[in-house]
């Protein structure tokens, strides 16, 4: 049995597969995630992003392949694993009818921590992750932020070496999505605790994570830290909403030279180009020659979102107010 101390990568996967009949839900997956690092894992719907999850934290075995956390083989130690992971789950299993208190008491103890270790451990959580005067009211009357900061500290009671993360902010507002961003890089900055972190919202990803991971049809696309990744596009983004159709304006300027890439979505078109600077006037004199009058034109440099719309085909939704963050199948693009 591997001692958990002498480990360099938190999180290793080697060829893993899992397959549900004929399906290969994951198709030979390899991660590596150093200690101490922020990883996010992102992916469309049914791209395999939760397969991998319930086999990392021990709830599904892989069809072939070898995971270690925390320097255990998942397969040979999942007991060992268990003991030094902790997860918050996008479902939190809390009981109403508790206060904080003693769901965190109860958490200790289940974990084998003595009185005075869970009366310790909570006072440093109720300051870690902004529980407060809460702690001792009713979780029934808790909002989801509270709530979810609670199931935070429930999963950081027993001090875990990896915490898995399962879309933390989904459904809260701007101001407690803030709020949890701030507390899970200060656990990773005050206890250097490595955090695997799924999550809908591409910005979420580009603020927290110091790389990310980007699964698609089973298999890992791309990973890579979020400025290497946009970096490696190597291209200027023309954003250009047009006054009408947005096939009859994309076909127009795929004569365009230096244009390498046109992506139509919804109401607006994506140009890729070497040179945007250069070239922005031209695509607007061309969808003039062509009568096509336009509502916006805008240059920008590429975003994670572009470099998931690039792997993947889909597009996140931004922020919530804006829909409900999942993934939006997206067109494939023109050239």
């Amino acid at each position: 049995m591997s001692g958990h101390a002498n480990y360099d990568d938190a999180i290793t996967t080697d060829g893993l597969v899992r397959r549900f009949g004929s399906v290969r839900a994951v198709d030979g997956v390899d991660l590596r995630v150093p200690k101490g690092e922020i990883f996010g894992f992102l992916g469309p719907n049914g791209a395999g992003k939760t397969t991998v999850i319930r086999m990392l934290i021990t709830l599904l075995a892989p069809t072939s392949g070898k995971i270690t956390v925390a320097g255990f083989d998942v397969m040979e130690d999942p007991v060992e694993v268990r003991s030094h992971i902790g997860a918050a789950l996008q479902e939190a299993a809390l009981d109403d009818k508790q206060t904080g208190r003693q769901l965190l008491r109860l958490q200790g103890r289940l974990y084998g921590l003595t009185g005075r270790q869970v009366k310790e451990r909570i006072s440093e959580l109720t300051g870690l992750v902004d529980i407060g005067d809460a702690m001792d009211r009713l979780i029934g009357t808790y909002s989801g932020g509270m709530k979810r900061r609670l199931d935070l500290a429930a999963a950081l009671v027993h001090r875990p070496d990896v915490l898995f993360l399962d879309e933390p902010t989904t459904g809260l507002d701007p101001i407690s999505r803030s709020r949890i961003w701030e507390e899970v890089r200060g656990i990773n900055r005050e206890s250097r605790v490595t955090i695997f972190l799924t999550t809908q919202y591409m910005e979420e990803a580009d603020a927290l994570a110091d790389r990310v991971g980007i699964i698609d049809r089973g298999k890992l696309a791309v990973q890579g830290a979020p400025a290497d990744l946009k970096r490696a596009r190597g291209v200027d983004l023309i954003v250009v909403r047009p006054d009408g159709d947005v096939e009859k304006a994309a076909l127009a300027l795929e004569s365009v030279p230096t244009v390498s890439a046109i992506d139509a979505h919804d109401t607006e078109l994506t140009v890729s180009t070497s040179n945007g600077a250069a070239l922005i006037s031209t695509v607007a004199l061309k969808l003039n020659e062509c009568g096509i009058g336009v509502r916006e034109l805008t240059l920008r440099t590429p975003t994670l979102d572009d470099v998931f719309l690039q792997v993947t085909g889909a597009r996140f939704r931004s922020a919530p107010g804006t829909g409900d963050g999942s993934v939006e199948e997206e067109n494939p693009p023109r050239a």
